[in-house]
């Protein structure tokens, strides 16, 4: 046992069981040189009240393999519990997930039969953050964090792994026209980055219309990169127009950790009747393989199963009776696919994986926070709840309460005064931006006695932002309108 790699295992929930019994046997027939460390998450620690989905030993067998074979899990909707995948890849700094897309054509009934693409999604940051309030009876907000580093790190990947792997082109999708620091970091670190790889295409979507095109022309696309929010929603889009959701792997790469899991869920109203697809858990095993050095036994399976497909030995989800010949359950298409150990497709592309890693490109070059910036305090906005219908009225209120100068109001981004018009708005969550009069240094002290007046006012202050310019440069956004 000395060369057998150790590998943590989660049978998750749902089908979870079920689709890695299937995966696990075709594991131990291909002579895979693994070591299993099973550990329980999920649905039965949630019930335990573990709010995360995961217990402490749960960490220790991580520790000592640090891979992660996982199965879906399925997480409660509502009452304080956090996505186990989520807590997952943030603990182990899983920055990467890495989520290929092929078409199986003409065995498996696509729309596009050249669809052949990856997506690398960040995986640690935006609204994945899981960072939420509920600040008045109707407004509740979420925090979309995007760091300088955070995009560097993904984008980079990005590069490493199209050239690792023999692609031609990256993409950078966002949504920088409306999020203009937040998305708009994210595309300018792609822009830089991709001068570092002449050798490599670039070009960059707004996600809208980026989407829309992956969904009408995949074929178009090599590499994606992406942050968190949109790579997940794309990346189930690109599996799903291959033919199968249940066809799709997927990879979460750190420096020190790897997660490797089927991109669909636990799919709990299916579960137990022996009729889900494993090729989404087997080709992310396969990830895993060659992640770990065993390229030769990752590509006997995914011949195997290749094979097995081209042969019409389908699960319900893919069969179709112009090219199925077979309809397997689970158990069955994994008996399919050890029968066929050995063999090779006849028309889809023959799988040849060096014994070498191809999927941990991290080249451990990260950036470094840079404090060389001026940052300068210009003012403040303050988040207010008041029952109040016009931003006029709430202005007269706040005049001359301070120091400071108001300058505007908004409600949902809109600037509402200064206005010529008096409109009228059903809100209760008010943006007032407080700024420092001509020739005035703002310090804290500034804003602490602006919120002590509003106190005396018997005016519920709900949220406070801070304004800074760095380098003179401003470093908040302006209302719509402003």
């Amino acid at each position: 046992m000395e060369n057998f790699t150790p590998i943590t295992v989660a049978y998750g929930d749902g089908i979870g069981p079920e689709i890695m019994d299937a995966v696990l046997r075709i594991l131990k027939e291909a002579e895979a040189r693994i070591r299993l460390e099973i550990i329980e998450i999920g649905e039965k620690l949630y019930q335990k009240n573990y709010t995360s989905g995961i217990a402490g030993d749960t960490w220790e067998s991580l520790a000592r393999t640090r891979i992660l074979l996982k199965a879906p899990i399925t997480t409660p909707q509502g009452g304080g519990y956090k996505s186990l995948n989520v807590t997952i890849r943030k603990a182990l700094s899983l920055y990467a997930n890495v989520r290929p897309s092929v078409s199986y054509y003409p065995f498996v009934e696509t729309l596009h039969p050249k669809l052949n693409l990856v997506i690398v999604r960040e995986n640690e940051e935006d609204l994945y953050a899981g960072i939420e309030y509920r600040q008045t009876h109707n407004m509740y907000t979420s925090l979309k964090l995007i760091s300088r580093i955070g995009s560097e790190k993904i984008v980079r990947y990005a590069f490493e792994y199209a050239i690792k792997n023999n692609r031609k082109k990256v993409t950078c999708f966002s949504k920088d026209n409306i999020m203009k620091f937040s998305d708009g970091i994210f595309h300018k670190v792609f822009d830089e980055i991709s001068k570092e790889y002449p050798q490599i295409q670039n070009e960059h979507y707004i996600v809208d219309i980026g989407t829309a095109r992956l969904a009408t022309k995949p074929e178009i696309f090599d590499v994606i990169v992406t942050s968190n929010l949109y790579g997940d929603i794309i990346s189930d889009v690109a599996a799903e127009i291959s033919g199968s959701l249940g066809l799709s792997g997927s990879a979460n790469i750190g420096q020190d950790y790897a997660m490797f899991e089927a991109v669909h869920g636990s799919a709990p109203m299916i579960a137990g009747q022996n009729i889900a697809n494993p090729s989404g858990l087997l080709n992310a095993a396969i990830m895993m393989l060659v992640h770990i050095g065993q390229g030769d036994i990752a590509s006997l399976i995914e011949n195997a199963l290749k094979k097995t497909i081209e042969d019409g030995v389908h699960t319900k989800d893919i069969y179709n009776d112009n090219n199925s010949y077979k309809k397997v359950g689970t158990k069955e298409f994994a008996d399919e696919v050890i029968k066929r150990l050995g063999s090779k497709p006849n028309t889809l592309k023959i799988a040849e994986y060096s014994i070498s890693s191809l999927e941990n490109t991290d080249n451990k070059v990260y950036s470094i926070i840079n404090k060389q910036e001026t940052k300068t305090l210009v003012g403040a906005d303050i988040f207010l709840q008041m029952d109040i219908s016009s931003a006029h009225d709430l202005a007269n209120k706040l005049k001359f309460i301070s120091e400071l100068e108001l300058k505007t109001i908004s409600a949902k981004g809109l600037k509402l005064w200064p206005n010529d018009e008096k409109f009228e708005i059903l809100s209760d969550h008010w943006c007032c931006r407080f700024m420092a009069k001509d020739g005035v240094i703002i310090e804290h002290s500034s804003i602490i006695k602006l919120l002590e007046s509003l106190n005396k006012l018997d005016i519920d202050f709900i949220k406070i932002e801070n304004l800074y310019e760095f380098d003179g440069a401003r470093g908040y956004s302006l209302a719509q309108g402003e």
